[in-house]
């Protein structure tokens, strides 16, 4: 993998952001066999927000899209093992692709391949389970721990991942820790001039700990468990895009006829709280009266909606809420 320093620079007078990709660079190194990586495009290009926000929301964990173009017949990485579970779409050209049964199962995020390279290595010089190559249209399931490289066949190639984080149990256990966290007990100081490193000096504390958290654990709620997994898929995907002139000019002139509707891809967590209604999105958190509960929650459910037909208010109240949700960028004016 080429350094940063290699294929960015200066944009010059006006541009001065030190890592803006240089075009010339980035050709050099492709005619030297380099892979051209496009990181992100689930946040860059409409056709891939739409695909990778959908499907987010039918499987439930959060989704990433790059692409991969390689020159003639290179090949990109060397045998390496992701820690999400991908599917490879061949785009253009044909790449010749070798998977390896695992070396660790089921890794996580803090278990990149990096940290067993010899094993890695090893695992890739054994008969692959898959040899195969991929055409245009194509498909490749790779769960994630399987070791894979791919070679371009013949002339440039083109290929997407589609990357699917998964949540795992140990989210389930992060998230009970968390949870753990108010019980006063769990959260006292060791006593003074304790050793540390002395299993007899600490095995007291330990037994105390373990004991109150335990029993923590036990009064944890499946409510509370969901309400941090929402949390975390809620901050996963960035949401549809907002024209920021287009919808002030239509907040200038909301009026009863003005139709919203839900911000699309927009991860969001609904929960009572008391007398409000509080709406949980990406980087903020809204709190309504709770007679806003029936237009909040026909509106994030994907309907389209008059103002003066949001549900359970009166007109003064919806254009109220309307303009409140239109200027967090939680609804936008259809102008359809």
């Amino acid at each position: 993998m080429a350094p940063a320093t290699r294929y960015t620079r200066s944009g010059g007078t006006g541009a001065l952001v030190g890592d803006q990709v240089a075009d010339d660079r980035v050709l050099e190194l492709f005619l030297d066999g380099h892979t051209v990586v496009l990181q992100g495009l689930h946040r860059l290009w409409p056709p891939l927000i739409d695909f990778a926000g959908a499907l987010t929301t039918d499987l439930g964990h959060p989704v990433q899209v790059n692409a991969y173009v390689t020159p003639a017949s290179s090949q990109g990485f060397s045998a390496h093992y992701d820690v999400h579970d991908v599917f490879v779409l061949q785009v253009a050209g044909e790449k010749r692709w070798r998977i390896h049964p695992p070396v660790l199962d089921a890794p996580t995020r803090d278990q990149p391949w990096t940290d067993h390279r010899a094993a890695v290595a090893a695992r890739a010089e054994e008969p692959p389970v898959i040899d195969a190559v991929l055409r245009p249209g194509d498909a490749l399931y790779l769960p994630r721990g399987y070791l894979h490289a791919a070679e371009a066949l013949g002339g440039v190639t083109c290929h997407l991942t589609v990357g699917v984080h998964p949540v795992t149990r140990q989210h389930l256990i992060e998230a009970l820790v968390a949870i753990a966290a108010d019980e006063p007990a769990l959260r006292s100081s060791l006593p003074m001039g304790v050793d540390l490193g002395d299993p007899a000096a600490v095995e007291g504390d330990l037994r105390a700990t373990v004991a109150a958290l335990a029993a923590r654990l036990r009064t944890a709620s499946a409510a509370e468990v969901a309400t941090r997994l929402g949390d975390r898929l809620v901050e996963s995907n960035r949401p549809a895009p907002v024209a920021p002139l287009a919808q002030a000019a239509a907040l200038d002139g909301l009026d009863a006829d003005s139709v919203l509707v839900s911000r699309g891809h927009l991860r969001h967590l609904v929960t009572t709280e008391g007398d409000e209604v509080v709406v949980r999105v990406t980087d903020r958190t809204l709190r309504l009266p709770a007679t806003a509960a029936k237009a909040v929650r026909a509106l994030l459910d994907g309907e389209r909606v008059r103002v003066a037909d949001l549900p359970g208010l009166d007109l003064p109240d919806a254009l109220e809420l309307a303009r409140r949700l239109v200027r967090e960028s939680v609804a936008v004016v259809d102008q359809r």
